[in-house]
């Protein structure tokens, strides 16, 4: 097997050739030169699109060309041959090229006379100037030494001239291999065509030998004129590096497995190759990671290091180190992955390896953020100082450095640190608008998804939820195609979640449902992508009051906890058992979970955001407990902290159960206006579970306005029709979202209304409605 050259590149040397001889169409140009520019190129824009399926396009039309002539028919074949013979096609004229190196001597004529497609050096056309001969025209076309054809042609004749005789024997028998698919066309275009016009030697000693003819073709050829099913594909070691190099770089960037069809064809390739390059171990080490094997891809890992460290040489240590740290916190080993990742900074600086140290020292940072409690040891020894001090440091180091990358992660941590701790906004936004600079200037498509991610979530703090969701839209529209799985599993999931949140249920699975197949066949994100499905389902279920089925999906959840969830999924799902333990009527377990919880956070220094959220629920149960007055401390504490981080989705909420509280206390007025204060700036949060919960504690208040007006006045009047309108908004946004029990205790009280005020018809409709929306719960339950 030949390092560089194979048949396929003897396939683009004859039509670089065709072009330089102006046989290619001008119609054809543009296609015949971009077809061969794709396989001699490897910049990004011949890879980029809008569909994430086609990102292997590249590597799928590489080894089509390997092992095939047919991606050559299906450009060439449409055109006809600007010369030649006339009518006939470029594909005819390809082949007739091709077929014209008939033996192994031409073979040799044909890499030799490659120097006529280049331009002549200064001192070659000195020479020709002295020996007479003209210099060519300027209608002659010649690829400039330094072009990319150019330099393909010169590596072509270069590598060429370094094989050995039997190097070039296997390239000759190969490429005679490679064309015989088009023996049978060009034999019906070539009358003169015989059938041992594939080697000329052979042909002209037919005479001389007679039937030894196929002894001596047996000879120098073996299997290959028996179809021998044990012969080897046509690829050079330079093929399948640039492979392995492309898949490596594919997984990395873009955190997806190689499809199906690329790794059997890629496997083929593999087998019958001669040399067995170790970057292949580091490929199956990633493919493995990915596939959620952990004792493959461990020994793939340790493979792949054993093959390209050499002995007593620890210029790589660090990388192997890095790598297994990474692996085992993937797979849940966090300890482990803890003390691998402090040796791979210990021998980062003992290299003076400043990319890798500041690479690990980011992970370590991020690492701690996602999980405090392992981290919490470390920190207490001051190894690596705080959080701040850390992100100083790496955003200082990187400035310094050039290192982009860890520059702008560096400033979007900053930001979204400084939103978790209830910092200022304004600091908050000015890091990530340096931080989007850094990308814009550099042009790194790839963080993006990061950085848009950090907006969504800013977005949704601030309760402006159109500009977080029109977020989400323009990242799936116009950067998915540049960003990892993770980057766009999360959006998606989120752009879900805001559309269950409004009851969009269906639309919200099939939002999941539309994602690339081939991504989620890597571990980790398919665990996220059925775990968050499962999200949705559960809250679908809770509404509905299929109470059953949202535990049993619960206890399917909480399993996997303590293994693989996502800090971001746990706290959604520790949220979710709370309410279904409420609807269960087991209010002391909800409350006992939400203790719990807040002393996790408070210990951990989580999300200030999460410890509003638990205080307003802790509120809220105290108030379902009867004893709403115990929870008037709790929830002017969230509001007052809601307040200071700016944190609007949870402010509103908190100063409804204040409300509710003042209403609990007879204090009906200033309740209405706390609750005629809010509701219009909640409206913009477009959470409809809160607004319900909103207008249903206005119309409570109104109520309680009423019973304090004399019987049958008008003021009386008024406000019963005003809580009645109240509780029908309540009612109609708790039926956006499928709440059947709310919808029951709305109903519930529009029928009280209804007959206090004297209408007893009303009333009894609504009853009756009533009684229909718990038939229609127990129909859907069954």
């Amino acid at each position: 097997m030949s390092r560089f050259i194979n048949p396929a590149k003897i396939g683009l040397l004859a039509l670089i050739e065709l072009y330089i001889n102006k046989t290619v169409p001008t119609s054809a140009i543009v296609e015949v030169l971009s077809f061969i520019t794709s396989h001699l190129l490897d910049s990004e824009w011949l890879t980029s699109s809008s569909d994430p399926e086609s990102r292997w396009n590249r590597a799928e039309k590489t080894v089509s060309l390997v092992i095939s002539i047919a991606d050559f028919e299906k450009v060439l074949s449409p055109h006809t041959a600007a010369s030649g013979i006339p009518g006939r096609s470029l594909w005819y004229a390809f082949l007739d090229r091709l077929w014209k190196i008939d033996s192994l001597d031409a073979l040799h004529e044909f890499f030799h006379s490659r120097s006529s497609l280049l331009a002549k050096t200064k001192d070659e056309l000195r020479q020709d100037a002295e020996l007479g001969i003209p210099v060519p025209g300027p209608e002659v076309i010649l690829l400039a030494r330094n072009s990319p054809f150019g330099a393909f042609v010169r590596r072509c004749q270069l590598e060429f001239t370094r094989l050995r005789f039997s190097d070039v024997s296997e390239l000759w028998i190969d490429f005679i291999k490679y064309r015989q698919t088009t023996a049978a066309y060009y034999r019906k275009k070539t009358p003169s065509f015989q059938r041992l016009s594939f080697d000329h030697v052979l042909l002209e000693g037919e005479s001389d030998w007679g039937i030894n003819t196929e002894n001596v073709a047996s000879i120098a050829y073996g299997g290959m004129l028996r179809d021998d099913p044990n012969s080897t594909l046509p690829v050079s070691t330079d093929d399948i590096e640039k492979l392995l190099e492309f898949q490596i770089e594919q997984m990395q960037k873009y955190g997806t497995r190689i499809p199906l069809e690329i790794q059997h064809q890629f496997h083929d390739l593999l087998n019958d190759s001669f040399m067995v390059p170790s970057l292949s171990h580091y490929l199956s080490y990633l493919d493995a990671w990915r596939a959620g094997d952990y004792s493959t891809s461990f020994d793939y890992l340790h493979r792949y290091f054993d093959y390209t460290m050499q002995n007593r040489d620890r210029s790589f240590y660090q990388y192997a180190l890095m790598n297994l740290a990474v692996l085992q916190a993937d797979f849940g080993c966090y300890k482990e992955a803890i003390a691998a990742m402090l040796e791979t900074v210990s021998t980062a600086r003992e290299n003076r390896d400043m990319v890798c140290l500041n690479f690990a020292l980011n992970w370590l940072f991020h690492f701690g953020r996602a999980h405090p409690q392992v981290t919490k040891e470390l920190e207490s020894n001051s190894m690596l100082g705080t959080g701040k001090e850390s992100l100083a440091y790496l955003r200082g180091r990187a400035k310094e450095t050039g290192m982009w990358t860890l520059w702008s992660s560096a400033l979007m941590s900053e930001a979204k640190t400084g939103l978790a701790n209830g910092e200022s906004v304004a600091t908050a936004v000015e890091h990530l608008v340096r931080s989007s600079q850094i990308l814009v200037e550099r042009n790194m498509k790839t963080m993006i998804g990061g950085q848009i991610s950090i907006s969504i979530g800013l977005w949704d703090r601030l309760g402006i939820s159109y500009l977080s969701a029109t977020t989400c839209e323009v990242f799936l529209r116009c950067h998915t195609r540049h960003s990892n799985i993770d980057d766009t599993l999360k959006v998606t999931c989120r752009q879900s979640s805001m559309l269950a949140l409004k009851g969009k249920y269906d639309e919200a699975l099939g939002l999941l449902e539309n994602l690339d197949e081939n991504a989620l066949r890597t571990w980790k994100p398919s665990q996220y992508w059925y775990k968050f499905r499962g999200i949705i389902k559960l809250r679908k279920d809770i509404h509905r009051n299929n109470l059953d089925g949202a535990e049993l999906l619960l206890s399917q959840l909480l399993q996997s906890r303590n293994e693989d969830l996502e800090p971001d999924l746990d706290v959604i799902i520790d949220t979710l058992h709370i309410e279904c333990l409420i609807r269960r009527g087991r209010l002391d377990e909800a409350f006992a979970k939400v203790e719990g919880m807040v002393a996790n956070l408070r210990d951990e220094n989580k999300d200030i955001a999460l410890r509003v959220r638990l205080l307003i629920l802790k509120a809220e149960l105290l108030s379902q407990c009867g004893r709403p007055q115990k929870g008037f401390t709790i929830a002017v504490r969230a509001a007052n902290v809601a307040w200071r981080a700016r944190l609007p989705p949870y402010l509103w909420p908190a100063i409804g159960a204040i409300a509710n509280i003042l209403t609990s206390l007879g204090e009906f007025e200033p309740a209405i206006q706390l609750l005629n204060a809010v509701l219009p700036r909640s409206l913009e949060c477009e959470v409809t579970s809160t607004i319900a919960k909103l207008y249903s504690y206005l119309g409570d208040a109104n109520m309680g306005m009423a019973g304090k007006m004399p019987p049958k006045s008008n003021k009386r009047r008024e406000f019963m029709t005003k809580a009645l309108e109240a509780i029908e908004k309540s009612f109609n946004h708790y039926s956006s979202i499928e709440d059947i029990n709310k919808q029951c205790e709305m109903m519930a009280k529009k029928a009280t209304i209804m007959k206090v005020s004297g209408d007893n018809v009303l009333a009894n409709d609504y009853a009756a409605a009533y009684l229909a929306i718990r038939r229609d719960a127990a129909r859907m339950e069954i």
